[in-house]
C-alpha cells in the first residue's frame, strides 16, 4: 500500500501557483488583519496526509483486510505449487520405469500445469492490484467530499496537501486541520459503520 499516500496530490497541486500569484499580484502587503490563512479574500489550509492515512479508520480496516486476503491467495499459490512439485518429483523418481510414451504424455501434462500456475499467479496479482485500486479510488473520494463540505462550513477555498513529498515547503501551525479532518472522517465511518449514517458517496467528485 506504498503508493497510498500519493492519491493525495492531486487534490490542488496547482493551489500552490495560485496562492503566490494572487499573493504577489494583489499589490499590496497583508495587512495586521489578514489572518494566517487568509490572503485578501483567499482562505487557505493544509492536512498532513501521512497523519490522515495513518488514523483514519477506514484505511486501517481495509488494509487489515487486504492483507489477510494477500495471506490468503499467497497460501493457496503455495499448496499448488507444492502440489505440483510433488508431481514432479513422484515423475522423476519413476521416469527410469516408464515408456517413452509414457514420459511423453506425463511432461505434456505437467508442462500445461505448469502454466496455468503462472496463470493463476498472475490472475492473483491482478486482482490484489484491482483491489488496492479500488481502496486507493475510494479513499481519494471519502477525504476529497469531506474536504469540499468541511471547507464550506470553514470558508475555506484551499485545502493543500502537506508531507515531504508536497511541493508545500512550509506551513503554519495554525494552518493544520489535520486534526479536525481525521476526527470528522472517524466519526463519519463509524455512523456508516454502525448503520446510523449514509455510505459515503464515491460519485460525489466524478
Amino acid at each position: 500500500m506504498k503508493n497510498l499516500s500519493l492519491i493525495l496530490n492531486a487534490i490542488l497541486l496547482v493551489a500552490v501557483g495560485v496562492l503566490f500569484y494572487l499573493h504577489f499580484s494583489s499589490g499590496k502587503p497583508s495587512t495586521e488583519s489578514d489572518s494566517p490563512a487568509s490572503f485578501g479574500d483567499l482562505k487557505i489550509a493544509y492536512i498532513n496526509s501521512d497523519s490522515v492515512l495513518k488514523y483514519y479508520e477506514y484505511l486501517k480496516v481495509n488494509k487489515v483486510q487486504l492483507e489477510e486476503k494477500t495471506k490468503k491467495m499467497d497460501q493457496d499459490y503455495r499448496n499448488r505449487a507444492m502440489g505440483l512439485q510433488n508431481e514432479i518429483t513422484a515423475y522423476q523418481r519413476n521416469v527410469s520405469n516408464m515408456t517413452l510414451g509414457q514420459v511423453k504424455a506425463v511432461e505434456e501434462d505437467l508442462g500445461k500445469k505448469q502454466q496455468n500456475l503462472q496463470m493463476y499467479q498472475q490472475t492473483l496479482s491482478q486482482q490484489l492490484m484491482e483491489e488496492e485500486g479500488k481502496i486507493q479510488k475510494e479513499l481519494y473520494d471519502r477525504i476529497t467530499v469531506f474536504l469540499k463540505k468541511y471547507g464550506s462550513e470553514k470558508g475555506l477555498q484551499i485545502v493543500l496537501k502537506f508531507d515531504p513529498t508536497s511541493d508545500v515547503l512550509f506551513a503554519g501551525q495554525p494552518l493544520d486541520i489535520s486534526k479536525d479532518v481525521i476526527t470528522g472522517l472517524n466519526a463519519e465511518y463509524k455512523l456508516e459503520k454502525s448503520g446510523t449514517g449514509p455510505k459515503a458517496d464515491s460519485t460525489a467528485t466524478k
